[in-house]
């Protein structure tokens, strides 16, 4: 029987249907092959790739191919460095305990009936008392240090080995007690070496505290009040190049530069290590601000690396000394005291009579300097803000000549008028 048109039609619609679905099938099943091949190889190769690569590493946790948060991430990356910082550094941080024999102190005795000020009717004055020949050595202090040799050289603190009197114990975080010995004190600044009889001792490297930034972490490690060993505060460098005045058993000292930290600093961490994520020392803690909260300050490590590399060469911290009193001037000062000079150094007398702002014989005194000279320039460098007189100074070597700019307001007297002038100045050793 014939076919229609009609159905000529369908039937070429049919079996250009049929052909056209043979073929999207083919293609189908060719694509989903394709895609389970390329989804293979690309998921490992990116797998490998986010092995290899630090930054998705801190953002993705590759178990299981799971998703994490990042501010967990981010949270977890912190703690761990922390924790790594502990783990490396602590093994070196030591405490330091300070004996002594309190038959030797005038005011101390062993009768137990000794005077009383709240009961001064028992017991015989202090002057009175028997005393016995056994010695009372009793714990006085303690501080912290670290060692930076693995044959027991320690860093620490001046003002914690500071009684000559006194005997030292280095107690290690994991319980060994050594007799230390004081080998050498800073005479500018608060640092002191000290050392153990060992060997094979673990130790802590100084880091260039040229390259500290304001905003980086820090870990402090120390005697916490005497009694923790070892505890651990963390923070940020807060600050840096601070001028300061610390009080302690020393009497009042200037330190010149030092880091500020927001990491707890209690007593006793005094000596101890503020340290970067890297635990490498980038400060020696040493002194707090009570009238603050977290303001902590520790002395740069280049100042320590100084110290040390003068102790090894000598056998004594060597610092050099010009023999002024100052305060350094700004804008504030200058306005209020109407000085000529809104910078520079200002050579002032101190509080007694042997204050002197010039110290007879000393270096200073022997290149012309008076009271009331203001140093403006040392090499070149003029003193203002962070550059003080002694950061001036401070890589300076005893016995080099260096060229201070002067404004002397003596050299015109009676006209009101000072002048400028170059002063050389011969560096002594400061005692």
């Amino acid at each position: 029987m014939p076919e229609t048109e009609d159905s000529k039609s369908k039937s070429l619609t049919q079996e250009l249907y049929t052909h056209t679905t043979q073929s999207s099938s083919k293609w189908m099943v060719l694509t989903i092959i394709m895609s389970l091949i390329f989804g293979i190889v690309g998921g490992a190769f990116g797998g490998i790739y986010a092995l290899k690569n630090d930054n998705l590493r801190k953002y993705f946790n590759l178990n299981f191919g799971q998703v994490a948060p990042i501010s967990q991430s981010i949270t977890l990356s912190e703690d761990s460095a922390v924790i790594d910082v502990v783990k490396k550094a602590s093994p070196a941080v030591v405490s330091i305990v300070i004996t002594k024999d309190l038959n030797k102190i005038p005011g101390y005795g062993t009768n137990p009936y000794e005077f009383d000020p709240f009961f001064p009717f028992f017991g015989l004055p202090n002057s009175q008392q028997p005393k016995s020949s056994e010695p009372n050595l009793q714990q006085v202090g303690a501080g912290s240090g670290f060692f930076v040799s693995a044959d027991g050289l320690i860093l620490t603190n001046k003002h914690v080995v500071s009684d000559s009197e006194a005997s030292y114990t280095v107690i290690t975080s994991d319980g060994k007690h050594f007799e230390a010995k004081v080998m050498a004190v800073d005479p500018r600044n608060d640092l002191a070496v000290v050392k153990v009889e060992a060997d094979k001792l673990p130790f802590l490297k100084l880091a260039d505290s040229s390259l500290i930034q304001v905003g980086q972490r820090a870990v402090a490690i120390g005697n916490s009040l005497g009694e923790y060993q070892n505890t651990v505060t963390t923070g940020i460098v807060s600050g840096i190049g601070r001028q300061i005045t610390a009080s302690g058993n020393l009497g009042e000292e200037q330190l010149d530069g030092v880091i500020q930290t927001d990491a707890a600093i209690n007593p006793g961490n005094s000596g101890g290590p503020l340290l970067n994520t890297a635990a490498e020392v980038i400060g020696i803690n040493t002194a707090i601000d009570r009238q603050g909260q977290l303001v902590g300050f520790a002395i740069p490590s280049n100042d320590a690396q100084k110290a040390l590399d003068s102790y090894r060469k000598t056998g004594k911290i060597i610092r050099p000394f010009i023999g002024v009193r100052y305060i350094m001037i700004n804008k504030a000062l200058a306005d209020k005291e109407k000085l000529p000079k809104d910078y520079g150094a200002l050579l002032v007398r101190g509080d007694t009579a042997t204050d002197f702002a010039v110290v007879p014989g000393s270096p200073a005194d022997k290149a012309g300097l008076v009271e009331n000279d203001i140093i403006l320039e040392v090499e070149g460098k003029k003193l203002e803000g962070d550059m003080t007189l002694a950061r001036a100074l401070r890589d300076k070597d005893v016995g080099q000549t260096v060229s201070m700019r002067v404004y002397s307001p003596s050299t015109s007297l009676g006209t009101g008028k000072g002048e400028d002038k170059i002063v050389r100045v011969t560096l002594g050793e400061a005692k």
